[in-house]
């Protein structure tokens, strides 16, 4: 009998060691069974993650080594200073080129020149629409495409250029009405680029600016041991471990489990609740917009 063991983790497949817990596994198999079913392999495999991938068409010029010597600098290691052999080790070692010495996706979505063209809908469209649903008139469209750092940087950009924030006069000063700093609207692309389902190639990130909120929605369901219900207080996982290395690295992801818990203790100030869902293959963030005088 032929058996095909499979090369990545997915919403379908999780990897244990045979040293795992009875309460992991229970947990797995419970996860598994209220959702779609899926399969658990034990024993001696190596895991694969997605990210982890060659990308077979990908060559060392389709990366932007200049990016990447600034990369190792943050190190103290001279990348340019180091023989080309040395400089793929590097490379390899922390998995931006896989064992054939190709860009993997990881590598490709951080450093990559124009990802786009090897890994299609790896992308952002953004869409600011005048009312609170998609049949209102639209007022602005986007799509950012390029690494994942400047898409989060384009995207965000983006979102503060079209929120329009409101104020008052106080005396002789102008006052800002109350909104959202920054770094919720960050966290929400980043958590977005580096949790979303890079196997479903039919659909970039798409976020969703509306009157009364703004829609994250990403590809690819949650992995099976998280639930909506965990997502407010943090929780740990990483279908991409390797993006989220090197996004953290980077300084775009500030503690794994953490992001979304603020975004949800931000929006309590303002008596806002965030709104997570799945529907069918995807995730949906809905984060209200504060109303004037709402900040608690």
């Amino acid at each position: 009998m032929h058996i095909t063991i499979p090369q990545a983790e997915n919403q379908y497949v999780e990897f244990k060691t045979e040293h795992a817990k009875a309460t992991d596994l229970a947990e797995e198999m419970i996860a598994f069974a209220n959702g779609e079913g899926g399969e658990i392999w034990l024993g001696g495999i190596e895991v694969f993650h997605y990210d982890g991938v060659e990308v077979e068409r990908a060559r060392l010029n389709d990366l932007d080594l200049d990016k990447i010597g600034q990369y190792f600098t943050r190190y103290q290691i001279a990348f340019f200073d180091e023989p080309p052999a040395e400089r793929e080790r590097l490379m390899a070692s922390t998995d931006l080129l896989g064992s054939s010495r190709k860009p993997t996706i990881a590598g490709l979505l951080v450093f990559g020149l124009a990802p786009e063209r090897l890994l299609p809908a790896s992308g952002i469209s953004f869409a600011h629409f005048a009312g609170t649903d998609l049949s209102a008139d639209l007022i602005d469209k986007k799509n950012f495409f390029g690494p994942l750092p400047r898409q989060v940087d384009e995207c965000l950009a983006a979102i503060k250029a079209n929120l329009v924030i409101g104020s008052t006069i106080v005396g002789a000063k102008r006052q800002e009405e109350p909104h959202y700093p920054d770094r919720v609207f960050r966290e929400l692309l980043v958590n977005a680029c580096v949790h979303r389902n890079y196997s479903i190639t039919r659909s970039n990130i798409r976020v969703f600016l509306f009157a009364d909120r703004l829609e994250v929605i990403s590809p690819g369901r949650l992995p099976n041991t998280v639930t909506i219900e965990k997502l407010s207080v943090g929780t740990s996982f990483a279908r991409n471990p390797i993006l989220v290395r090197l996004m953290e690295n980077l300084g775009y992801v500030d503690k794994l489990g953490r992001g979304l818990p603020m975004v949800w203790r931000e929006a309590k100030l303002f008596g806002l609740q965030v709104q997570f869902e799945e529907r069918g293959e995807e995730f949906r963030v809905a984060l209200p917009l504060p109303r004037r005088e709402s900040r608690t």
